[in-house]
Order: C-alpha cells, then sequence, then structure tokens
C-alpha cells in the first residue's frame, strides 16, 4: 500500500467517525432526548453539548475538514478520484463543517447561556420551542451531509484500490 492511499484510508476512517456519530445521534439519541420533559431536556442538551467539546470529537470532526482537501490535492490529476474527493470536501465544508459552524453553534451557545434554575415552566418551554426544532432540522442537514461525503470518500478508496 502506497502512502498516498494509506492517508486516504485515515481520511475515510475520519470521515467515517464523524457520519457514524452524527448518524446515531439522530437515531438514538434525538428520538430519546424528545420525550424528556422541557427542564430535563434542556439541561441533557447543555450537558452534551459540553461534553462534545473534547479531543477524540475534534478529531474527527476538525480533522476531517482538513484531511479532506488534502487527500483531494493528493489525488489532483487521478481523474475520477481526485473528483469524488473533491466533491466529498465540499460536502462536508459547507454541509457538515458548515451548518455546524453556522447553525448547531451558535444554538448550543444560546442555550449554554440559559440559567435552567431560575427559569419558570412557560419559559422552559418557549426555550426548548426555540431550540429543538431548529437543532434538529439543522442536525439532520450535517448528517446526510456527512454520510454523503463518507460514500463518496469511500468510492475514491474504491478507486484508488482498484486502479493501483
Amino acid at each position: 500500500m502506497t502512502t498516498i492511499n494509506l492517508f486516504l484510508l485515515v481520511t475515510a476512517l475520519a470521515s467515517g467517525l464523524i457520519a457514524g456519530l452524527f448518524y446515531s445521534y439522530s437515531c438514538s439519541v434525538n428520538p430519546g432526548l424528545g420525550t424528556l420533559s422541557d427542564a430535563s431536556y434542556l439541561a441533557a442538551m447543555q450537558s452534551i453539548n459540553r461534553a462534545i467539546l473534547n479531543p477524540v470529537f475534534f478529531f474527527s470532526f476538525m480533522g476531517t475538514l482538513l484531511l479532506l482537501p488534502l487527500s483531494t490535492y493528493q489525488h489532483f490529476g487521478t481523474g475520477s478520484r481526485f473528483y469524488l474527493l473533491l466533491a466529498a470536501a465540499a460536502v462536508y465544508a459547507i454541509g457538515t463543517f458548515g451548518v455546524t459552524m453556522l447553525g448547531n453553534v451558535p444554538l448550543n451557545e444560546a442555550l449554554d447561556k440559559i440559567n435552567l434554575s431560575n427559569s419558570s415552566a412557560q419559559e422552559l418551554t418557549a426555550h426548548r420551542l426555540r431550540f429543538e426544532v431548529s437543532w434538529n432540522r439543522l442536525h439532520a442537514i450535517r448528517t446526510y451531509a456527512s454520510i454523503i461525503s463518507f460514500v463518496l470518500v469511500l468510492l475514491a478508496c474504491l478507486t484508488a484500490f482498484d486502479k493501483n
């Protein structure tokens, strides 16, 4: 195996990890949180949003943002492999990273500023309504984008191994 293909596999691993994280969150965490009371839901989301900011998450989330363009550059001039990686990088940068940074993160930051213990039941309901629907919609977009990006990387891997 060549160094360039090994680098492509690491890129596939990182993109697969983030796609899997977002997918599993959509399949299990969001439905589970959706059944909680307003106060419990908001407290759980505050806790999750704080806990996700760790080196393991950043490896896959930020790592993929760096690895995709580097892999794309390494495969310049390889035909379909290059274009698959270019598409994967664009989809990830816009649909996963961009949506997260411009959509989910601002919602998370606004939620983090809410003092849940000083909020009335009506205020908690209002906070949840402002947060949950928008956050879940944005999460769905970044989930689909990360899965599409991962599939494109996998196709590039198969093309790379088919030709080499």
